[in-house]
């Protein structure tokens, strides 16, 4: 007489299939969110950008910073919810908070400004690698491949 149900080694060969599925579905579902997280940054800096041309063509200069990098969280200047001064709310409704979600400094949308000049980037940014392969002309050239962004001419070595 037969006895039906499954092995022990039939088991662990189940499950092992099992682990390496999960592991495959959470890498990819990692990768998506970074994805998404990068995409979402360079719609932030994108708009911060547009905002900061409308605010230079009615006021003749850009909004200044205390003279050190400002942001919602930053760990070169200050930080506060409104960090580019005189930006809202007539020319964005609120400024963005980073999509790595992080109070980490280092890791923030910063900005710089003495009026003529500025810099805007995400320090600290994710992926670096692919969005230079995509967007090189965002890449901060002070901090390759750990920053990327928008400035003008004069601010770039900043």
């Amino acid at each position: 007489m037969k006895k039906h149900g499954f092995t022990l080694i039939e088991m662990l060969i189940v499950i092992a299939i099992i682990g390496v599925l999960a592991a495959v579905i959470l890498t990819s579902a990692n990768s998506a969110r970074q994805k998404s997280r990068i995409a979402q940054a360079l719609t932030d800096l994108a708009q911060i950008n547009l905002a900061l041309q409308g605010y230079q063509a009615e006021n003749g200069r850009y909004p200044t910073s205390g003279g050190n990098w400002d942001g919602l969280y930053s760990s070169y200047g200050e930080s506060s919810a409104n960090w580019i001064a005189g930006l809202t709310p007539l020319y964005m409704v609120t400024l963005p908070r980073s999509p790595n979600n992080t109070t980490d400094g280092t890791k923030n949308y910063i900005y710089h400004s003495d009026g003529r000049n500025y810099k805007l980037i995400w320090h600290g940014a994710e992926d670096c690698p692919s969005v230079k392969a995509k967007h090189p002309n965002l890449i901060d050239p002070v901090r390759d491949c750990y920053a990327y962004g928008y400035w003008s001419p004069g601010a770039a070595s900043w």
